[in-house]
């Protein structure tokens, strides 16, 4: 006749417990720190995208013109790929498995294609003639004295917090919630599957309507 395993004390069903706890924490600080990286990355490169990104003079008869050029007149791609990389980061938790490695790997192109954006921006002086030939009526006009703010090293900073949010996505993004999650049934039932169905109530014998009622049904109202 075999034993009878003793049953498990507490401690012993803390100790079981305690390696999915101890998982669950160490998901959760990558799972906040993505979070935190990507919107700030995303805010970063918006911003720095509306703001001058380059200075430069245009020579004329009467003297030299200034002129300026912000992150959008020079390269559409670093604000247009925050909002892709922003969309990115809250379809990781919207998705799963295979769609989950596929959102984080566009969330970390998204950044670095921002980086590699910004940092082409720095060398581009097209904006800049582009607005020296509307200021000076004289489609050949050059610019002089070019100068560039530290706007798109920001569009660039915030590309790469784009780009870490994306690889943590990818390294630790298979253990993080996803949104439907908390929408399923507490009690995992069925989709679609009721609940018990009501008693039903005893007739009023002082009605008639109720009595006859219950005739109908088959039940015996005086039972």
């Amino acid at each position: 006749m075999s034993a009878v395993p003793p049953p498990r004390t507490d401690a012993a069903e803390a100790e079981a417990a305690a390696p999915a706890a101890k998982s669950g924490t160490g998901a959760r600080k990558p799972l906040a720190l993505a979070l935190l990286l990507g919107a700030l990355g995303a805010a970063l490169a918006l911003l720095s995208s509306g703001r001058t990104w380059a200075t430069a003079t245009a020579v004329v008869a009467q003297g030299e013109l200034p002129q300026k050029a912000s992150g959008q007149d020079i390269t559409g791609v670093p604000g247009a790929l925050a909002v892709v990389g922003l969309a990115a980061l809250v379809a990781v938790f919207a998705v799963r498995g295979a769609g989950r490695v596929a959102v984080s790997a566009l969330l970390a192109l998204s950044g670095a294609g921002t980086v590699a954006g910004a940092l082409l921006g720095t060398a581009d002086t097209a904006a800049l003639k582009a607005k020296a030939a509307t200021a000076t009526g004289m489609s050949g006009a050059g610019v002089h004295h070019v100068a560039y703010t530290a706007w798109p090293w920001g569009a660039a900073g915030g590309g790469a917090l784009l780009l870490i949010a994306g690889l943590l996505a990818l390294v630790y993004g298979r253990r993080w919630p996803a949104m439907s999650g908390r929408y399923e049934r507490a009690a995992g039932g069925p989709r679609g599957a009721r609940g018990p169905r009501r008693a039903a109530a005893e007739p009023d014998l002082d009605r008639p309507e109720e009595i006859w009622k219950s005739l109908d049904r088959g039940e015996d109202p005086t039972a």
